[in-house]
């Protein structure tokens, strides 16, 4: 099989998508592009149709970081679009271009390029946490990225309260993502300051002041982050637990890790706040497109 060298990537997600090309080893070799995710899949498709034509010739094969659960074949979307523009799950992906096409979700991306190139390199068992609007998990076990029977594994979407006290965007009351995410922080500063118009932003902003709401409110969210690390590292014993997303820059990390370390009942792990931000689900992409098309069990 041809070794695969230069592959046009994408990170696909609700409000934009971004592109590049990228290199066997996971070096970013072109300018990120991005543009706003269309409004329909017809035009998703339309889009990525005319970056491919743009760099066909000089690529070697095209590989997608998406927002939802992907099949184990990595040609198919299965399940949890989210905001993404209806029908985009039947989007023909290996049909996009005559050059092999891969396709991944994005948590999952994003844990195999800290694995390969980035703050996990030179561990085997990792778990990742990407903290945005919902919340990502990507999972390494020995080695394997942890997919499940039909690639959809890694889902937060498990109680973590009982009350029906918040509502999931799962439809589900109390899962893990409704208490971890950057929309969790809104919930738990409308809660705390009883205000509706209150906002993350005025969170982190007031953090920056010493308003005592303000810390109490992120403590409150971060405690949640924490009792998820100790979840996860009873469950996976990994060596390490990275956080990445646009809320894991604001984590007290050395609290977080000694907090969580003393309540786990496996060994002590790592936490680490992730070493890529906006282009993670490009690099990891490229890379598991490379591990997939040479055949490597573990790489």
């Amino acid at each position: 099989m041809k070794k695969l060298n230069r592959i046009l990537a994408f990170d696909v997600g609700g409000t934009k998508i971004a592109h590049a090309i990228v290199s066997r080893e996971g070096k970013i070799i072109t300018p990120v592009e991005k543009a706003m995710t269309p409004p329909t899949a017809a035009a998703t498709e339309a889009l990525f149709r005319q970056v491919i034509a743009q760099y066909e010739r000089e690529i070697d094969a095209v590989a997608f970081s998406t927002a939802g659960a992907v099949d184990n074949q990595n040609k198919k979307i299965i399940g949890g679009g989210g905001n993404m523009p209806i029908g985009y799950m039947d989007i023909d992906f290996p049909a996009l271009s005559d050059k092999p096409v891969f396709l991944e979700n994005d948590a999952n991306c994003a844990v195999w390029a800290e694995y390969k190139v980035g703050n996990a390199k030179g561990f085997e068992n990792i778990v990742m946490l990407t903290l945005g609007t919902g919340v990502g998990l990507g999972i390494i076990v020995d080695g394997v990225l942890l997919k499940g029977k039909s690639g959809a594994a890694g889902e937060t979407h498990f109680r973590v309260r009982h009350g029906n006290h918040r509502r999931c965007a799962c439809g589900n009351y109390d899962c893990m993502e409704i208490y971890t995410s950057g929309k969790a922080l809104n919930i738990e500063a409308k809660e705390v300051y009883q205000d509706d118009k209150v906002t993350s932003y005025d969170v982190i902003e007031g953090m920056k002041k010493g308003d005592k709401r303000a810390v109490h409110t992120f403590e409150n969210w971060q405690n949640y982050v924490a009792d998820a690390a100790v979840t996860f590292a009873d469950i996976f014993d990994p060596d390490i637990i990275l956080l990445g997303g646009s809320m894991a820059q604001f984590i007290d990390y050395g609290k977080v890790e000694k907090e969580a370390n003393q309540k786990i009942v496996v060994s002590p792990f790592i936490l680490r706040q992730a070493r890529f931000e906006n282009n993670a689900g490009i690099i990891g992409a490229a890379l598991r497109c490379v591990w997939a098309a040479e055949g490597r069990q573990r790489s």
